[in-house]
């Protein structure tokens, strides 16, 4: 059955509003000239990390493979320039993790790889192979391997849903996206949809975009399978639960995953990016990020090669102030940068660098029980009760508190008038159950 081309609209309110500071959304995408040197860290995706193909002194040309693990969920990486690698090193990131890197001096040449080829896609299982060898990962800020999520059993999946929503403040990656390649979207979704069997897809995007919507409506009239579905603007429509709920009035059960009840979902310049590889043949080397605050003196939306550190696109973009945090994503759900050193990674969407008139610190007081966090939490999840059992490291009561269906939005803390931990706290205690479920099955 097709998808209508009716002004499709859901009026679900899950999530809160907030500001979504978007002052960047009409800027036309800038390419950022190389940098002086190019960081890749070995760990760009949920998964194995990836083992250096290559040593100091080798010379590597443009999309060639420099990364792989022998494991099923991973995702190669790929030189996004010519030049010269001049070592191997341990990075370390902001969350503790500690990652190989391979760091490459550019000749200047851009020569591409002679393996860069369009690959031969004649039916679905060799386009998920061909996504499998792409380096594309889900380019929303999850990183799942983007052709592993594609190699599941779709027999009962009756929609491609495709996520336009980009929920997060500041950041306008997605929205430049929609506005400058909608071809490429579209044509990626098609692909998919001729060679998966699945019958529609639905292109889900916050009423605070109408330009992209109305200009992916237009071009999509050809192709009754492709709906675009307008969504309240609410923090955090594009968590996949979220999404799913407001999109088809959906819900996956505990353990779950979306292609239980018909759907399966992809972020909206992942599309995009899977239809510029077929035509291409050229893997993931380079994203769209969106570098903006109050400490940044031109804020823009910027084309980076992939590996580029985060100072040397502080310095192009200029700082009108000493930042006191840099933030690699968005401000609800990002991880503050500490080493300018580390680059962009390929699911990262932002580059925020805010001074401390956005984000001095506040003072933790006592929770006076207002029940905010618990009235906003998308999962309907009691963020207070689980900090307090996972201080006590009671993994029963965190289970029964269903801490593993936290989806990280930062909501709980963001609406805490007394400035509690909510968000990490409920993160590592999601963290610390999922362990523990790990450990029974094992056992089992």
């Amino acid at each position: 059955m097709g998808t209508s081309h009716a002004r499709l609209r859901s009026h679900n309110r899950m999530g809160v509003v907030i500001p979504h500071n978007k002052a960047t959304a009409e800027l036309e995408t800038v390419v950022m000239p190389l940098p002086d040197k190019i960081v890749l860290p070995m760990q760009q995706h949920i998964g194995a990390q990836c083992a250096p193909l290559v040593k100091r002194r080798d010379h590597v040309d443009a999309g060639q493979l420099v990364g792989h693990a022998e494991a099923r969920t991973t995702a190669d990486i790929f030189s996004p320039v010519s030049g010269s690698v001049t070592e191997i090193r341990s990075l370390y990131y902001s969350n503790g993790r500690t990652d190989v890197a391979i760091v490459i001096e550019p000749d200047g040449e851009q020569t591409v790889a002679e393996t860069v080829a369009p690959p031969v896609v004649t039916d679905y299982a060799s386009l998920v192979e061909a996504v499998k060898g792409s380096g594309i990962v889900g380019l929303g800020g999850a990183g799942y391997p983007t052709g592993l999520k594609m190699d599941a059993d779709l027999s009962a999946v009756d929609c491609w849903l495709v996520n336009g929503a980009e929920c997060e403040p500041y950041l306008s990656s997605d929205y430049r996206e929609m506005m400058e390649h909608p071809d490429d979207i579209l044509a990626g979704i098609g692909t998919c949809l001729d060679l998966s069997g699945v019958p529609r897809a639905l292109i889900c995007i916050e009423d605070n975009k109408p330009k992209a919507i109305e200009l992916l409506r237009t071009m999509a009239a050809d192709d009754a399978r492709i709906g675009v579905l307008e969504l309240p603007a609410r923090y955090p429509q594009g968590a996949s639960r979220v999404i799913l709920k407001n999109a088809m009035g959906r819900a996956v059960k505990r353990g779950g995953h979306l292609t239980d009840v018909g759907a399966i979902l992809f972020n909206v310049t992942t599309m995009s990016e899977i239809s510029k590889y077929l035509k291409t043949g050229m893997p993931l080397i380079k994203r769209r990020i969106t570098v903006m605050g109050d400490a940044i003196e031109n804020p823009m939306n910027l084309e980076v090669l992939i590996g580029t550190p985060t100072g040397e696109i502080l310095e192009f973009c200029g700082l009108s102030r000493k930042p006191a945090k840099v933030i690699a994503g968005g401000p609800m759900m990002g991880i503050t940068q500490i080493d300018m050193d580390y680059p962009v990674v390929r699911q990262q969407s932002g580059l925020l660098a805010f001074s401390e008139d956005l984000c001095g610190r506040h003072e933790t007081t006592a929770c006076i029980h207002c029940d905010k966090c618990i009235g906003s939490c998308p999962m309907r999840l009691s963020p207070i009760s689980i900090q307090k059992a996972y201080r006590k490291a009671d993994v029963a009561e965190l289970d029964r508190l269903m801490a593993d269906l936290c989806v990280g939005c930062g909501i709980c803390s963001y609406v805490c008038p007394a400035k509690q931990p909510l968000t990490q706290s409920v993160g590592l205690a999601s963290r610390l159950l999922k362990a523990e479920q790990r450990k029974a099955r094992g056992r089992g």
